[in-house]
């Protein structure tokens, strides 16, 4: 069974009580429930992981560079949080890697403060779900099989 790697980054862990009236009620753990359910319905392993630290992630998405280039991968469902707006790294290590990657944001960013406007990996991404709450999960993973021709 091919796997798709869920990666958040800093401060998604605080999900359900950070700014709710933003990011709303659901927890990290409700989303990777949710992420876990959409996976068995489409045959897909599904992996979640969260990191508040850069180069955590960075490692992350070169041992999935290495697992898509082994055929054991079709890609990861990323939301950056902060590092959207300020991670060249991440960019490059998603390029280095040669890793689909669908990038998910819970919020409209682009509704938000200007300097949430511009996104360091969307360059790098194959795609983009923004400001359908905690339910674009499941549609980054659905996007990213169809994409990845897997169904």
């Amino acid at each position: 069974m091919k796997k798709i790697l869920v990666l958040n980054g800093p401060n998604l862990n605080l999900l359900g009580t950070r700014e709710p009236a933003q990011y709303g009620h659901e927890t990290l753990a409700d989303v990777e429930r949710m992420c876990l359910e959409t996976g068995a319905t489409l045959g897909i392993e599904i992996e979640c992981r969260q990191s508040n630290h850069e180069g955590q992630l960075i490692d992350w998405i070169h041992e999935a560079g290495r697992e898509v280039a082994a055929g054991r991968m079709l890609g990861v469902v990323m939301n950056p949080g902060a590092y959207t707006h300020t991670s060249v790294a991440l960019h490059d290590a998603i390029k280095g890697a040669s890793v689909p990657l669908v990038e998910l944001h819970i919020s409209n960013v682009h509704a938000r403060e200007e300097f949430r406007h511009h996104s360091y990996i969307s360059p790098a991404a194959r795609g983009i779900i923004v400001g359908f709450g905690v339910k674009g999960y499941p549609l980054a993973i659905e996007a990213l099989v169809r994409v990845s021709g897997a169904k």
